[in-house]
């Protein structure tokens, strides 16, 4: 493996820093020190070596078997979110949403306190298109710095991202290591008042105490995912420790000791009741990564 000046581990566990506190090993994790060492890791590092970029892992399955390549996780020195001027904010790839909202909040800035009820980085943000309470990353993104798998960092405009909903034409391999946010002049206890309204929303409807991936299935088109699976009766469906809540049944819970292939099969488990109930196909939203044990 090439040198670098951050941290490199071989079969570093996946299952401590994912939210369903489960799957296998990294066959490698790189934990950069800053843009520049991931640059020249990325334009060293052989071709054939996969590479994915991990968040906070709120709404991914590790698989048993663990993720080959090289998993890159971004820690304190891409964190950093600063003022650029009156609306817009510039956010490391590794800020989770909160902290963006609060600095958002303390530089008079709003539209952007839907980030606070996702729970992941900015780099997740980005490549999935989050959303939540009617908002999109796209309706606020100005543009991403990006290291392509080859090392070579870019400027993506939004326009670039070929934004859909959760989901974005970012090239496989690429790391975002930051990206501006514009929003528009607000009071900032007004801002504080919808974050607020956010977080009582979440904490009344999600189970957000658990060991969860956040929302499972995408909305279809007409459709809310949820009652789709309630309709179909898969309301605290289990399938050895993993469970359908049964506060939120868009949410997939990991009870104690499931495994991912538990927590994958539930899915599937729920997918066919739905289709058989309603003619509906539903799609993960949650990434599933790695191979099978």
């Amino acid at each position: 493996m090439p040198p670098v000046r951050g941290k490199l581990t071989h079969g570093a566990p996946l299952a401590p820093l994912v939210w369903f506190k489960s799957g296998g090993a990294a066959e490698y994790l790189f934990e950069p020190a800053d843009a520049k060492d991931l640059e020249t890791f990325l334009y060293a590092l052989d071709p054939a070596m996969p590479v994915m970029g991990l968040g906070l892992g709120s709404n991914m399955i590790v698989r048993d078997g663990g993720v080959p390549g090289v998993v890159v996780r971004l820690g304190k020195a891409f964190s950093k979110v600063e003022r650029v001027d009156e609306t817009t904010l510039k956010c490391g790839g590794g800020a989770p949403g909160i902290l963006v909202t609060s600095q958002a909040r303390d530089a008079g800035i709003g539209g952007l306190e839907f980030l606070r009820s996702i729970p992941g980085t900015v780099g997740g943000f980005v490549r999935m298109n989050g959303g939540a309470y009617g908002r999109e990353v796209k309706d606020v993104l100005v543009e991403c710095d990006v290291v392509l798998r080859s090392g070579e960092v870019r400027t993506l405009a939004l326009g670039d991202l070929g934004y859909t909903y959760r989901h974005s034409d970012l090239p496989a391999g690429a790391i975002v290591v930051s990206a501006t946010f514009r929003g528009h002049p607000e009071a900032p206890e007004t801002v504080q008042a919808e974050m607020d309204r956010i977080a009582a929303s979440r904490e009344a409807s999600q189970p957000l105490r658990s060991k969860t991936g956040g929302s499972t299935f995408k909305n279809p088109e007409g459709h809310k995912a949820w009652q789709l699976v309630d309709a179909a009766g898969c309301r605290g469906l289990r399938r050895g420790d993993a469970q359908v809540s049964e506060k939120h049944c868009n949410f997939l819970l990991n009870l104690g000791d499931a495994t991912s292939a538990d927590i994958e099969g539930l899915g599937e488990d729920v997918r066919e009741k739905v289709k058989a109930d309603s003619g509906v196909t539903l799609e993960w939203e949650i990434q599933r990564v790695g191979v099978p044990a």
